[in-house]
């Protein structure tokens, strides 16, 4: 399997997934600016939505959304335990989480990365301080469903991250602050984000 992706990008958690999963996968890197990869091809000639991540199968076939590629690689290593069983309420917390985030959280990073106008990026600042002040209050474990970590963790872990690099402020939140730092200290985490130059 191939995984296209941008250093740091929301590629970070599927890449962190695979690693966590033991998964052997190539790497190919994306100028999202350019849509090109390293090796010089059209990147919208694989995923015609030009953002990262995507995962080229096996078979050749390209897999895009990072929610479901990360649950697509957790059910590769089902004994791995990096999500929960199917059809447990477990499970559905797990797609509640990822859906919040994905919806939520993620989105409201946009007019922070793509040069929106200064009342925009005030706006989407106190957006994510509402969307992360929620997750810091729900945090009852170590990881977001309890004393286990998943793939939801990888996906939270990489948007976290990201408010450093825009200006959100994160000192209120120790519990979230604690969760990155536990996250980062994990061997799958440290793999992915040397092999990505984050580190």
């Amino acid at each position: 399997m191939k995984l296209f992706y941008t250093p740091g990008a929301c590629s970070l958690s599927p890449h962190i997934v695979a690693c966590e999963a033991g998964i052997d996968i190539a790497l190919c890197k994306v100028d999202l600016k350019t849509k090109q990869t390293e090796s010089g091809g059209d990147y919208t000639e694989v995923n015609p939505k030009g953002s990262v991540p995507a995962l080229q199968l096996e078979g050749g076939e390209i897999l895009t959304e990072g929610p479901a590629i990360i649950q697509f690689l957790a059910e590769q290593k089902p004994e791995k335990s990096l999500a929960p069983e199917y059809g447990t309420l477990p499970h559905y917390r797990l797609l509640e989480w990822l859906n919040y985030i994905t919806a939520e959280v993620h989105k409201s990073f946009v007019p922070l990365f793509w040069d929106g106008a200064e009342e925009e990026k005030e706006r989407a600042k106190k957006i994510l301080n509402q969307r992360f002040q929620f997750i810091e209050d729900h945090l009852s474990g170590d990881y977001l469903l309890g004393d286990d970590f998943s793939v939801a963790d990888a996906y939270l872990f990489t948007v976290y991250n990201w408010c450093d690099r825009v200006g959100v402020d994160t000192g209120g939140w120790p519990k979230l602050k604690a969760f990155a730092e536990r996250m980062a200290a994990r061997p799958a985490v440290k793999k992915a984000m040397k092999d990505e130059g984050l580190i």
